[in-house]
């Protein structure tokens, strides 16, 4: 057994044999440099130091360089554009299908199973997840966006009280119907937590104006504690049936049931880490 500490990657890199440090050095590499950052080619710029010398160590075919460089920028773009979708997509914990305990839920593993497929999305079909609080609704639809973020898809989340914010903030020089349209680009838009709280003139007014331009267009996610049919409860009587004919008119209603999770964790130790 070897049992020689690990050399460091630098040395490695100090003992590398003349011609690959040759490779990384010259007219040639510092003028291909200058054109990844002309063309904006991060990707390539970083990954050349590294590829160019194991190219001409190993007598790489010309084909295979340009395809390695390519493919490290591809790779390098879809990780950023997944940042960046997840980072507007604004969840609000994190939460995925990789915590998800499917068989602790009350939704039926089949159709939990059929709407991670996310085919309902390309079909710009409605998703309303109802039931007590502390049942997971939250938790699916967040994952269920997380999901659609993986897919190259683009998400974003409200509560709808961020709706009546958005309202009041868009009103002040009328062009609330723009931020509207902006937000109905999203292939997929959650609404959550609907239902705790009456909702307010300008959230009901923001929810109505969403759900009418998203109809038929995009695909709604929403989660409540109240079915939608109630809705009318919390939001004037006129702008709650407006608003559910179109939600409901081609959704999925999903109702969960049970006591609460957070409730069931609470009361047997298992929410917070023991004190020693």
């Amino acid at each position: 057994m070897n049992d020689s500490p690990t050399v460091p990657a630098t040395r490695h890199r100090m003992q590398a044999p003349a011609s690959a440090v040759a490779a990384t050095s010259g007219a040639a590499f510092d003028e291909a440099i200058a054109l990844t950052r002309r063309l904006k080619l991060p990707h390539i710029r970083r990954a050349m130091a590294e590829i160019v010398p194991t190219a001409k160590a190993q007598r790489w075919d010309p084909a295979e360089i340009v395809r390695a460089l390519l493919a490290e920028e591809a790779v390098g773009r879809d990780a950023a554009n997944l940042r960046t979708r997840r980072a507007r997509a604004a969840f609000p914990t994190g939460k995925t299908f990789h915590i998800w305990n499917e068989e602790a839920s009350s939704i039926p593993v089949p159709t939990q199973s059929a709407l991670r497929t996310l085919e309902w999305v390309g079909r710009r079909e409605n998703l309303c997840v109802v039931g007590p609080s502390g049942t997971g609704k939250s938790h699916f639809t967040e994952a269920l966006g997380q999901a659609a973020v993986d897919a190259g898809m683009t998400v974003a989340w409200f509560t709808i009280e961020d709706l009546g914010a958005l309202v009041r903030r868009h009103r002040v020089d009328d062009s609330v119907s723009k931020a509207i349209t902006r937000i109905t680009r999203t292939d997929l838009i959650i609404v959550d937590d609907i239902g705790l709280l009456p909702v307010s003139p300008d959230a009901a007014e923001g929810f109505y104006r969403l759900v009418d331009a998203a109809y038929e267009r995009r695909s709604l996610a929403v989660s409540s504690n109240l079915h939608p049919s109630g809705f009318d409860e919390i939001m004037p009587k006129t702008l709650a049936t407006a608003t559910v004919d179109r939600l409901l008119h081609h959704a999925h209603v999903v109702v969960t049931q049970g006591d609460s999770h957070r409730l069931a964790e609470a009361t047997t130790g298992r929410g917070v880490v023991p004190l020693d």
